[in-house]
């Protein structure tokens, strides 16, 4: 039985918003599985009888199978925010891969999947409206994780030892904010820029500049959720911009709104 992760906690936004009006889980993989995949995700929602609503999110640098009925589809990272109208009721399956860890199973730059989605079997060997039918006529979570995780077992390529260094890079941004250039990341892992920028374009599908940034707004959108005033020239410092106009151009240009702006929709 694959065992529950807990909450997301990053990356969604208007998250205590998005708790009411939808259920959400996350599992770890098996163990055969766990080199490639970061963790399953469901969300559920019965919003019969209220208004629809627009769940959005920032996403990581992953690439993400999505089961949802009729509409299942391989998602490469996406550079802005994803969003996701819920209406009526419903839910989808997520399996969200290691970042770099999709590559070994399609063996292109995944650099040609950013800002895209493709149907599954343009990509991998599936049978997906089979697959569909089997996930959603079930409403456990386990089953739908054997589901898939018994689709997935046939797939496994070999372990490419790339991707335990792109993640040990990856998760090494994320846990230090300190971390707010490219010419730290390669002091710290001994990477040449350019070998470290191809190594990210081939198998994670986006710089890792914009890793960084990715993460501290990660970091600003769950600031912003439990804090009411902020200073946000100071943010911006301690974020490793030039000055608080580039750093709310970045957010608007992400999130559609200002800091100020966006502040206002989560109160």
């Amino acid at each position: 039985m694959a065992r529950e992760k807990g909450k997301p906690n990053r990356g969604v936004l208007r998250q205590n918003k998005a708790n009411s009006e939808a259920e959400h889980a996350r599992y770890f993989a098996n163990t055969d599985l766990d080199f490639f995949v970061e963790h399953y995700w469901t969300v559920r929602w019965d919003l019969r009888g209220r208004e629809p609503y627009l769940a959005e999110t920032l996403p990581y640098p992953s690439i993400h199978i999505v089961f949802d009925m009729e509409d299942s589809k391989i998602y490469g990272v996406t550079k802005g925010r994803f969003s996701y109208l819920l209406e009526g009721k419903g839910s989808v399956f997520g399996v969200k891969f290691r970042p770099g860890a999709f590559y070994p199973f399609w063996k292109k730059s995944i650099s040609l999947l950013t800002d895209k989605t493709l149907k599954i079997d343009q990509i991998l060997t599936a049978d997906v409206s089979s697959l569909e039918s089997e996930i959603f006529k079930t409403e456990e979570d386990q089953n739908r994780i054997q589901i898939v995780e018994r689709w997935l077992q046939d797939l496994i390529p070999e372990k490419d030892p790339n991707i335990p260094y792109i993640n040990s890079i990856v998760d090494k941004i994320k846990e230090d904010r300190t971390i707010q250039s490219v010419d730290r990341i390669t002091e710290l892992f001994s990477i040449g820029k350019r070998s470290l920028q191809r190594l990210f374009q081939e198998y994670v599908g986006v710089n890792p500049k914009w890793v960084i940034q990715r993460f501290r707004l990660h970091e600003v959108a769950e600031t912003l959720e439990k804090t009411e005033k902020l200073n946000f020239a100071e943010l911006a410092l301690d974020l490793g911009y030039y000055d608080q106009a580039h750093f709310i151009k970045d957010f608007k240009n992400i999130i559609g709104l200002s800091p100020e702006e966006y502040l206002k929709t989560i109160k």
